[in-house]
């Protein structure tokens, strides 16, 4: 008996083998894992079920056949009772078997419509079945995933419009500054210059980042982009190095430029006078663009900090003309084009910000 439960336990497949598998049946890693939960969960419960009435069975009949047996019943009987007992527990487990896979198929679900919402579809929903514990673990996480979804939309759609709402009085400032042109010396004009410029600046970026996560990835706007094209000529615009071969993607060309104008823009501020210099390259699995220059770098802690919006380094100054978005620009784009950004050290001084993206340009899951 311990030997068969031993041999079904050995049937549930191990993370490793489950997922060379699935690779070798070409399905994504986060599909088979998903396939893999529900089919040990649901082999682990059953297994469990199954021992347990099986356990109940031979110990009802070893105390009451072998050890105390009834004196009315012949001992040839014992032998039909216990075959009984044990086709009741047949039909026990087979009736328990749509319940069990029941129950795991709507973990699966759960588990499935948790890593959507996780990834960043907080539309993402789970079908209440039922009234049990499970249907109320989906109910509560639906209610908790509304909330948070109205909070996030409403807080995206008011930093939108009041993005928006600044372009009037930053044009009417900006009139007044030129009106001031003969009455404020150089040295405030400039200041007003640069203030004005960053405010615009960072309003645009804002209201790039608000349209970036108001439009789908499904709705991105898809065309033939000469990458080449692009960084050359923003390489020329900043005064860069560049080190490339053609390459042609898929993906919005108007984003493709902002992401390389803010890589730009970052190693331009940040390296000071020395040299910034791009490399455009082909990998195997698309495009390779990098972007190093030879400042101070970015200590290793916070090579991940610095994509989020609004982080600067610590110690950065404001008149260094960083808002504090364009990285996590650069990354949102990169990811929009199914990409990822890193940062990387130059050698001993300076630092490397890595894109890779594929040649057909889809959105990263």
């Amino acid at each position: 008996m311990w030997a068969a439960f031993a041999q079904l336990s050995k049937t549930i497949p191990s993370r490793r083998a489950a997922s060379s598998r699935c690779a070798v049946l070409g399905m994504s890693l986060r599909r088979c894992r998903m396939l893999n939960f529900g089919s040990r969960m649901y082999a682990r419960i059953y297994a469990t079920l199954l021992a347990c009435i099986v356990l109940s069975v031979l110990l009802f009949g070893y105390l009451h056949f072998w050890i105390a047996p009834p004196r009315h019943m012949p001992r040839n009987a014992s032998m039909a009772v216990i075959v009984l007992l044990v086709m009741i527990a047949v039909v026990i487990a087979a009736g328990a078997y749509p319940v069990v896979r029941r129950i795991t198929r709507r973990l699966e679900n759960l588990q499935s419509s948790v890593q959507a919402w996780g990834r960043g579809d907080l539309s993402a929903r789970v079908q209440v079945q039922g009234r049990d514990e499970v249907a109320q673990l989906a109910a509560s996480f639906n209610d908790s995933a509304a909330r948070i979804e109205a909070l996030v939309g409403a807080q995206k759609s008011l930093l939108a419009n009041a993005s928006h709402e600044l372009r009037s009085p930053l044009a009417r400032i900006r009139m007044a500054v030129e009106l001031l042109q003969d009455t404020a010396g150089p040295a405030i004009r400039q200041e007003l210059a640069r203030n004005i410029s960053e405010l615009d600046q960072l309003i645009d970026e804002v209201l790039l980042a608000s349209r970036l996560d108001a439009v789908p990835l499904e709705g991105a706007m898809r065309e033939d982009v000469d990458f080449t094209g692009i960084v050359a000529e923003e390489c020329a615009r900043a005064g860069a190095v560049l080190d490339g071969v053609a390459q042609t993607l898929q993906g919005d060309a108007t984003l493709l430029r902002r992401m390389v104008r803010n890589l730009l823009e970052n190693a331009r501020r940040h390296g000071g006078d020395a040299d910034v210099s791009v490399v455009l390259a082909s990998t195997s699995g698309g495009t390779l663009l990098e972007v190093c220059d030879r400042g101070p770098g970015v200590p290793a802690a916070e090579r991940e900090r610095i994509f989020e919006p609004f982080y600067r380094l610590p110690g950065a100054s404001e008149k260094a003309g960083s808002v504090g978005l364009g990285l996590s620009l650069v990354r949102q784009i990169a990811r929009r084009h199914g990409g990822e950004v890193e940062c990387l050290p130059n050698g001993e001084h300076g630092a490397c910000f890595r894109v890779t993206l594929p040649s057909g340009g889809q959105p990263s899951a």
